[in-house]
């Protein structure tokens, strides 16, 4: 029996909460470490027991069999540039519709906006449109939302420079969850989260390979309101992706403290 929208969501977001590792960055950039060997990988990150690898299409459609039976399913994102676009490097483009995400192996939809870019309005429609799709088929829709761009002009006072802005349009877009960045302390952050009633989903950054910073960031960000991760490089990137990515569930999932995650995952 096909599931409904509501089931689809307490899948990919159990009790509301999330470790979502996006693997979709050799489309816009490759070579690019940790994804050379992509079913290694999501092996790494099925056995993490991670809830979501989100993906291009094309990816979910070769590796969703992978998830099959497990606690890990997938999510299409259907945004995309690439870093020989110029100055449109940053305009993310469409490229599917939510139609084919069930036959490809996906259980949602994601999509990203780049707010301050100079093509922010049609980036907007483009979510827009996504989420329309996605919400006559009973698909979960996703917004990767970012306050960056030369036009980026934030509140005065505003003390998340922009981001808090960036999740209310993921919500008011019709995003069920979103990810987000962590704003530098746990107060502006606080701000973020109370700026939308979805599961809101902490970004990693650049690679570090500092797990211990990584993890104690995101414990911050849990305590003031995040519901998980959704971090690609800090985890694909790290020297032992399976041990960064089980560690994030223990955080997100288990409650464990900084130092229980590392002490229960080999480095």
């Amino acid at each position: 029996m096909a599931m409904n929208k509501e089931q689809r969501l307490a899948s990919l977001l159990p009790q509301g909460k999330g470790v979502w590792i996006p693997i979709d960055h050799g489309a816009s950039d490759y070579p690019n470490e940790g994804l050379e060997d992509l079913e290694g990988l999501i092996m790494h990150l099925i056995r993490a027991e991670v809830d979501v690898i989100l993906a291009q299409k094309g990816v979910v459609s070769r590796y969703a069999h992978l998830c099959e039976g497990t606690a890990t399913n997938m999510v299409i994102h259907y945004s995309v540039s690439t870093r020989h676009s110029g100055p449109n490097s940053n305009n993310k483009v469409l490229v599917g519709g939510a139609d084919e995400t069930l036959s490809r192996g996906g259980l949602g939809v994601s999509s990203q906006v780049n707010m301050g870019s100079e093509t922010e309005p049609e980036m907007i429609e483009r979510m827009g449109e996504l989420n329309r799709q996605a919400h006559l088929l009973g698909l979960p829709a996703f917004g990767m939302v970012y306050a960056r761009g030369p036009h980026l002009n934030p509140l005065d006072g505003d003390p998340t420079g922009g981001q808090a802005h960036a999740v209310r349009l993921a919500f008011e877009l019709g995003c069920d969850a979103a990810k987000t960045t962590w704003t530098g302390s746990s107060n502006s952050f606080a701000t973020v989260a109370a700026a939308a009633p979805i599961p809101l989903l902490v970004a990693g950054g650049p690679a570090s390979g500092d797990q211990r910073a990584v993890l104690e960031m995101v414990a911050a960000a849990l305590e003031v309101g995040a519901s998980g991760v959704c971090m690609g490089r800090q985890v694909f990137a790290h020297p032992r992706p399976e041990s960064m990515a089980r560690a994030l569930v223990l955080l997100v999932h288990k409650g464990a403290s900084v130092d229980e995650a590392l002490a229960a995952c080999e480095w």
